[in-house]
């Protein structure tokens, strides 16, 4: 779960930009807070992220315990060039990841949480 704050930018982040979907949501007004849910497919058969805003909080700040968001992707140069296309923003190139060989990136949604992204397959030029 995140805390978001405002849940219209944030859901169009993750649903236009990151290309998931937006599963359900629904306001608690008693509580004052919306839940959103996304993910790339059904709860029943996917991981999905919450997306909670309160709606008497506009920012939050990221504490030092979040590290990131982790998503596999097959293509991470084609994947951070449409993210791009898309006003999103890149804050770090693919390249291999400091200790190892595996492809990483990392991008940051409206509320500056990092996700990061994994070259998950081979690339086809490297064949």
């Amino acid at each position: 779960m995140l805390r978001v704050g405002d849940l219209d930018r944030s859901v169009a982040f993750y649903t236009e930009v990151l290309g998931m979907e937006l599963l359900r949501r629904k306001d608690y007004p008693e509580g004052r807070f919306t839940l959103a849910f996304v993910g790339y497919g059904p709860e029943t058969e996917h991981s999905v992220l919450e997306l909670t805003h309160n709606w008497d909080t506009s920012a939050y700040e990221i504490g030092t315990g979040y590290g990131h968001l982790a998503l596999g992707v097959d293509d991470i140069q084609a994947t951070c060039a449409g993210i791009a296309a898309k006003g999103g923003r890149v804050v770090r190139p693919p390249g291999p990841m400091q200790h190892g060989n595996t492809v990483i990136a990392f991008v940051e949604d409206p509320d500056g949480y990092k996700v990061e992204l994994i070259q998950t397959s081979s690339p086809a030029h490297a064949a």
